[in-house]
């Protein structure tokens, strides 16, 4: 019988435990929702456009068998994104920095924990203390309580705060590390585009070479020319060999760069889709300066950093005030592990072990040596120095500004001359060739006019290139990539 009254005391003592543990749970997960109300950030909805690129990038990477994948600049981009180490190391910290503010947020809430002990120990004779260790209540000592834990602390409010603002100051440094993957991914795309062309141009004034060869060696055998011309003729050509060979090892590592940026399976069988000559027009240097200056992330990244210093300070100066931690147990701390305690016999007077306490605790800090004060003029000092980086990065925009736009305007100015030098040089060494043949020309124009065509077809390749490579400067201010 007294079995079955213990059982069902364990069982009522159980029972209402839990409903005491729901009741806390219940009351600071309440809290904790009306204290984050308004803190956390809105989910963001999802971009049409940015699911578009992914299903484009999805698409590029799972081409028909034995085809080469067709890769245009927003399909680099995206892979570009999800495979480069270092952009995802940046992210990463970002995201790092994210659960940094929501743990330093959840630490000014109250927390809820459930403890359970026995204290066993040796009986005293002594009836006034009932065990020998005076510490102890009784040789059994039961407890099973929940607690109910708060800190009232500026220092970690401020701390909260300053890792708020770290959290803005790494999301701000993931998107410059964006704008410049792409800088990266345009001069690598593109650059493989113009070593494409380069490949092309090698080729034909390679063919031109070996067939100015082959035209001075018949005419030397009809005697119109000497064999000077024939020598000239074949120098000439080896060269071009050469600069065919160089041309293919160019193309060969511009392809192999692009792909270790992009595949994370290093895939070099693919094409390039974009056209390196597409008509890209240079946006207005107004409407260019408005948008550099609207949320750069370059000023953001350091007005943030400014935000941290300034609530380091605070933390610091926090430490010359008090604190107040707050204590609410509830549950048994009795001599025995049940819900319902009794006298002896014979009156075996029945009463309740459950009860509930609660604990202030005021902390003052009096003296720790100048610690506090040194902490302070610490955190004051790099405040002052975030100050003078937001300043410099201001400034750096400005100049920024000027540069870029004037760089992608010079290129983009430039480009038109490079064509018409390109197509000029090439029509000259058709020209030159023909008078050649009829006796009005010299091997040696033939010769400058192959060059000259060379060098201007290189020259145009890379001015397209040079422009692109502008355009993608340009938005790393203004966060826009103008394409066709």
């Amino acid at each position: 019988m007294q079995k079955r009254e213990k059982f069902v005391e364990g069982y009522n003592l159980r029972r209402k435990l839990h409903l005491g543990m729901i009741v806390l749970l219940l009351g600071s997960g309440t809290l904790t929702a009306e204290v984050c109300a308004g803190q956390q950030p809105d989910a963001p909805a999802p971009q049409p456009e940015a699911m578009a690129k992914q299903k484009q990038a999805a698409a590029a990477s799972s081409p028909a068998p034995g085809a080469p994948l067709r890769l245009t600049l927003q399909d680099a981009l995206a892979l570009a994104r999800k495979n480069e180490p270092t952009y995802q190391s940046v992210v990463t910290a970002a995201g790092v920095a994210g659960e940094t503010r929501a743990q330093t947020r959840d630490a000014l809430l109250p927390s809820v924990i459930f403890n359970t002990s026995a204290i066993y120990t040796k009986a005293s004779r002594n009836p006034s203390t009932g065990a020998v260790f005076i510490a102890n209540n009784g040789p059994h000592e039961y407890i099973s309580q929940g607690n109910v834990h708060q800190i009232l602390d500026l220092s970690a409010w401020e701390t909260y705060r300053s890792a708020a603002a770290q959290a803005a100051v790494a999301k701000a440094k993931a998107e410059i590390a964006s704008r410049g993957l792409v800088v990266t991914v345009v001069q690598n795309y593109f650059a493989a585009a113009a070593a494409e062309r380069k490949l092309e141009s090698a080729s034909r004034t390679a063919d031109a070479g070996e067939k100015f060869l082959q035209l001075t060696q018949a005419l030397e055998k009809g005697g119109e020319v000497a064999h000077s011309d024939v020598i000239k003729a074949d120098l000439q050509a080896q060269e071009r060999r050469r600069q065919l060979q160089e041309a293919k090892l160019e193309l060969l590592n511009a392809r192999l760069d692009l792909a270790v940026l992009l595949f994370p399976d290093f895939n070099d069988h693919f094409e390039i889709g974009d056209d390196l000559h597409g008509n890209v027009v240079l946006p207005p240097q107004p409407e260019f300066e408005a948008q550099a200056a609207q949320g750069n992330p370059e000023i953001r990244a350091a007005l943030a950093s400014v935000q941290v210093a300034s609530h380091d300070v605070n933390a610091a100066r926090a430490g010359y005030l008090p604190s107040i931690s707050l204590d609410y147990f509830y549950g048994i701390d009795a001599p025995q592990y049940a819900v319902n305690g009794s006298t002896p016999p014979p009156n075996s007077i029945k009463y309740s072990n459950l009860g509930y306490s609660a604990i202030a605790s005021l902390t003052l800090p009096l003296w720790n040596w100048g610690a506090t004060q040194s902490r302070v003029r610490a955190a004051e000092l790099q405040r002052d120095q975030s100050k003078r980086e937001l300043s410099f990065a201001q400034r750096k925009l400005l100049a920024e500004m000027r540069s870029l736009y004037s760089e992608a305007e010079t290129a983009l100015n430039q480009l038109a001359g490079l064509q018409r030098s390109a197509e000029l040089s090439e029509e000259s060494l058709r020209l030159t060739t023909m008078r050649y043949q009829g006796g009005e020309a010299t091997v040696l124009e033939v010769v400058d006019a192959q060059t000259t065509f060379a060098q201007a077809n290189a020259a145009y390749q890379d001015g397209a290139v040079r422009y692109r490579v502008a355009l993608a400067n340009l938005q790393t201010l203004t966060g826009v990539l103008t394409t066709p």
